[in-house]
């Protein structure tokens, strides 16, 4: 019997899962403190930063957890990409939820980290812990803007739309029967893609479009100081909005792809240009 590969199996797929959201997170709530925490105490406010630094850090983190993962666990980083693969692709139904606790653990921990490197800076920011750097770790409804005028349901709306967008791109990029990118570039794509989602579908509810990434951070916040961490600007329990939008987005997402481009495409993949058929024995 030839000896197992080091780290295969679902052990290492959980490893890979929980270190890949860690990098995610630590680049994507990072940037947010850089920004919010930190450009609260620069004149004017917000000199360390803008939207343009949050949505290319959130990208380039998803870029780098996707590299580090994709080999091990195929490096789906958020639980809506795993039930979108499970009802689309045949993904195992029996490691969707442990792949599930181990992005949110790892969302989580990321979480953790960041909140500890930055302890004086939101402290100074925002002595009392409140939404004013509360946004650093998990979404609100307009950004924490009142006079955006987007409540829950608006940003439920939000939600599904967003991750619907990032799943029909994320079966494009990687449907080996359609043109997907080569040369290993999946994973940079797909990083601009989540950078595109945030510069574009960012206003209404901070384009969360994975469930690990808000609600990892929003627990990490919540036992260390942050009392209003499952409610919103509103006074409204929001914390179920950027779980189940992005899980309902995700399958729309799916079936939009499916409709549109999937069901049209061939049936086996075709040969790269150039190459001769490889005949079948």
């Amino acid at each position: 019997m030839a000896p197992r590969a080091r780290g295969s199996g679902l052990i290492g797929e959980l490893s890979a899962e929980f270190a890949g959201t860690l990098i995610l997170i630590l680049f994507g709530v990072g940037v947010v403190a850089q920004v919010v925490a930190g450009g609260a105490l620069t004149t004017p406010p917000g000199g360390l930063g803008d939207h343009d630094s949050i949505a290319w850090a959130w990208g380039l983190g998803v870029t780098l957890g996707v590299y580090l993962a994709a080999r091990l666990s195929g490096a789906h980083l958020n639980p809506a990409v795993t039930l979108t693969l499970a009802v689309f692709k045949g993904f195992s139904w029996v490691k969707v939820v442990p792949y599930w606790i181990a992005q949110l653990l790892g969302a989580f921990c990321a979480a953790l980290l960041v909140r500890w490197n930055y302890t004086e800076v939101l402290a100074r920011a925002d002595p009392g812990h409140t939404l004013k750097t509360q946004f650093v770790f998990s979404t609100l409804p307009g950004n924490g803007n009142i006079a955006a005028g987007v409540h829950e349901w608006g940003a439920f709306r939000d939600q599904i739309i967003g991750t619907a967008i990032l799943l029909i791109l994320i079966l494009a990029l990687t449907d080996l029967l359609n043109n997907p990118p080569r040369a290993n570039l999946g994973p940079f794509i797909i990083g601009l893609v989540v950078v595109a989602i945030g510069m574009a579908w960012g206003t209404d509810a901070g384009y969360a479009i994975n469930p690990a990434r808000d609600f990892g951070p929003r627990l990490a916040s919540y036992i260390t100081g942050y009392s209003t961490a499952w409610r919103d600007q509103w006074g409204n329990l929001y914390w179920w909005v950027p779980v189940a939008g992005p899980l309902i987005g995700g399958l729309v997402g799916g079936i939009a792809y499916k409709l549109f481009v999937g069901m049209w495409l061939p049936t086996a993949e075709p040969e790269p240009p150039g190459r001769a058929p490889i005949p079948q024995e």
